[in-house]
């Protein structure tokens, strides 16, 4: 099957992309858009030319399955293609419908007229794979739609519109959709009848010099999008891109661009991010639970308990059009989380996210109710009440009385035992967890806890919903702190270790705040409250948190915890807590030592990695990938270190192995080397070649 169809109507030769499912521009693909150019160019019939792809999708842009293989930079290369076309001597015109993604834009970028569809979607999104458009791009964007609008496209990735597009210059003509081929010819015609010169994108030069002696235009940009920036590159090389095509002519430009664009894929963090773009669909294919496997029909939902959470997982679904009934002990409780609800809508509303007859649709869907009687009707009920397994259990006694057969009962449980709470029912294969993360309206992450006995329908149908109500999914077995809480876990027993040992609580946060973290776990600890699971009856001021809460510092709540606040909650080292370490110290007998940042990093990350294969050994996840993806999306790993796994492989698996032995002979089996990892090392292995 042809790449690219050739087709003549009248005197407009129409090259018809055909590579699905979109259009990749893979080698095969640019060789033969190449041919047709050339077959067009010598057609002394063929006056103008018109290249097309499908509805779906014009082009998604480069094929990045090729990245690092020969066939990457085999010719005709993506850059020789748009060469070709942006040169040819009849005028080219791009159909654009669907998606027109990257190099797919740049490619329509290179022709001499652009019409769309209606509901195309255009954008250039290597942003978000660590990368930055390397076929003229970066030039060529500037000098249509002025630096401005070019900085804001090449660094968020996002979609642009079709309207949107005509009104800044990228497109020429908008159509209906469906109209688009004869649009386009009609296009071509009218070109021609008009006489209209070839319009090379690279030749218009009046935006980027109006720019030119402006540098506050990319000062102001980067002070305004330094926090959204921090730790990726690949935003900052897109930035000196656009001020190359502001300060230098076009060719200098494409220089510029062909060497950061090389940096950028040739180094670790695009290849994390390209590993994240895969890690994201590959989590929602599960062996045993085929695209086939029968789900449950879910048109109501129950949830037990409106606190926090119970109130973020009711709006989730509210957000996707479900109707949801919320049932409390009392008309105090349940009044105080429907506010909640309300009062988080009409933030989103007054940020411009929705209307406020959008707060008004999604309230009318959320019901509150003291009974569980009410929920008998569910298809799905969620338990988010007290962390304490009797609680738990008592509830779902009640529910599998209460609520119909066939319904799924999940907990939303960030440890506990689901096999445990499904001994309560006289169905556990209807059980699941489902264990949202907070805020759960706002957080992306939802680990699909699999028990013992819970059946594939309950577990598709809960993979599906997840999809549905906009998260991304991980499926996880039973074990203590399933799968994310039980890699933290490693990461702050060893940071309170090496504070115990010497280090700083502020030098620990900084070590893993500048590896990419949203912030320490020290400063995590203070935004949560110290006082989690503390009780003051029974404190004995054994660790150093008990201390800190039997003085009243329990967080930012209380304006002091490991460090003090100011009425803002802006954090500063306290000397209270280096004296209360001291004296602990002194207390215990561990005489302090320096202690530097690579043992810090070193410390807090290799013990995470370790455990996530001792997961993996015990089955409790399907990837090393699905792993990578909990921590990025739930526990805030920056997305340009891959994950956990990933940056395991990257600093290899022999070090981190060379590590864990070290630290056991010196401190004892919290370090013992998982299987795993041992057997990877001697086979000269990585986790990302396990399948």
């Amino acid at each position: 099957m042809s790449a690219a169809v050739y087709e003549l109507h009248g005197q407009t030769a129409v090259i018809t992309m055909n590579n699905p499912p979109v259009n990749g521009l893979g080698f095969d693909l640019r060789r033969e858009i190449a041919e047709g150019l050339a077959r067009a160019e010598a057609d002394a019939k063929v006056r103008a030319l018109v290249l097309i792809g499908s509805p779906r999708a014009f082009s998604g842009g480069a094929d990045i399955r090729e990245f690092g293989t020969p066939k990457s930079i085999a010719e005709p290369s993506l850059n020789t293609v748009v060469r070709l076309v942006e040169n040819a001597a009849k005028p080219v015109v791009a159909a654009v419908s669907g998606a027109c993604m990257g190099g797919g834009l740049e490619l329509a970028m290179a022709c001499h007229y652009r019409v769309a569809a209606k509901g195309a979607q255009i954008a250039l999104p290597e942003v978000k794979l660590g990368l930055m458009p390397g076929a003229g791009g970066t030039q060529r964007l500037p000098r249509i739609v002025g630096p401005e609008k070019a900085l804001e496209m090449v660094t968020s990735g996002q979609h642009v519109p079709a309207k949107a597009c005509l009104e800044m210059g990228l497109v020429d003509e908008v159509v209906a959709d469906g109209t688009l081929r004869e649009g386009a010819i009609a296009f071509a015609r009218k070109v021609l009848s008009e006489k209209r010169p070839l319009k090379r994108v690279r030749d218009i030069n009046a935006k980027v010099e109006a720019a030119r002696g402006k540098p506050e235009i990319f000062a102001n940009f980067r002070k305004e999008n330094a926090r959204k920036f921090r730790g990726f590159l690949a935003p900052e090389y897109n930035i000196r891109c656009i001020e190359a095509a502001v300060n230098l002519p076009f060719d200098e430009g494409v220089a510029v661009e062909k060497k950061l664009f090389t940096e950028l894929v040739t180094g670790s963090q695009s290849a994390a991010q390209r590993y994240v773009f895969f890690a994201e669909r590959q989590v929602w294919k599960i062996p045993d639970v085929p695209d086939s496997t029968p789900t449950i029909s879910v048109n109501k939902i129950g949830i037990v308990g409106a606190g926090t959470m119970g109130s973020g997982i009711a709006m989730n679904f509210a957000n996707a059009g479900l109707p949801v009934t919320i049932v409390e002990t009392s008309q105090e409780a349940l009044d105080r989380g429907l506010s909640l609800i309300r009062r988080n809508y009409e933030s989103t509303a007054k940020r411009g996210r929705v209307t406020a007859d959008d707060v008004d649709k999604r309230m009318a869907l959320i019901k509150g109710a003291l009974v569980l009687e009410e929920l008998a009707d569910s298809d799905l009920v969620i338990e988010a009440v007290f962390e304490n397994m009797d609680v738990k259990k008592a509830v779902f006694f009640e529910l599998d009385r209460i609520v119909k057969r066939g319904a799924i009962l999940a907990t939303n449980t960030s440890a506990l035992d689901i096999d445990e709470i499904a001994k309560a029912t006289k169905r556990p294969e209807a059980v699941i967890g489902l264990h949202f993360f907070s805020p759960a309206n706002v957080m992306r992450l939802l680990e699909v806890v699999r028990g013992e006995k819970t059946s594939k329908p309950v577990i598709a149908t809960s993979m599906q919903l997840a999809r549905k109500i906009g998260k991304i999914a991980a499926l996880v077995g039973m074990c203590p702190g399933f799968v994310g809480n039980r890699m933290l876990v490693q990461r702050q027993r060893e940071a309170e270790e090496l504070v115990l040992q010497g280090a700083t609580p502020w030098q620990v946060d900084k070590v893993l705040y500048d590896f990419g973290f949203p912030m320490g776990p020290f400063a995590m600890r203070d935004l949560a409250g110290l006082d989690i699971g503390w009780a003051r009856e029974s404190s004995k001021g054994e660790t150093v948190r008990d201390v800190l809460c039997e003085m009243d510092r329990r967080g930012q709540k209380t304006g002091r915890g490991y460090y003090d606040y100011d009425a803002n909650r802006n954090a500063t080292p306290s000397p209270v807590t280096e004296k209360i370490l001291e004296d602990f110290r002194v207390k215990h007998g561990i005489v302090a030592r320096a202690i530097a940042d690579e043992e810090i990093l070193e410390r807090c990350l290799y013990p995470m990695i370790n455990e996530g294969a001792k997961i993996l050994e015990e089955k409790m996840t399907i990837r090393a990938s699905d792993i990578d993806i909990v921590c990025i999306n739930g526990y805030g790993w920056p997305v340009y270190r891959g994950g956990p796994m990933f940056y395991g492989d990257l600093v290899g698996l022999d070090k981190v192995l060379a590590k864990m032995k070290a630290w056991q002979r010196k401190d004892g089996d919290a370090f013992k080397p998982a299987a795993l990892l041992e057997k990877l090392v001697a086979e000269g292995k990585k986790f990302q070649d396990l399948t």
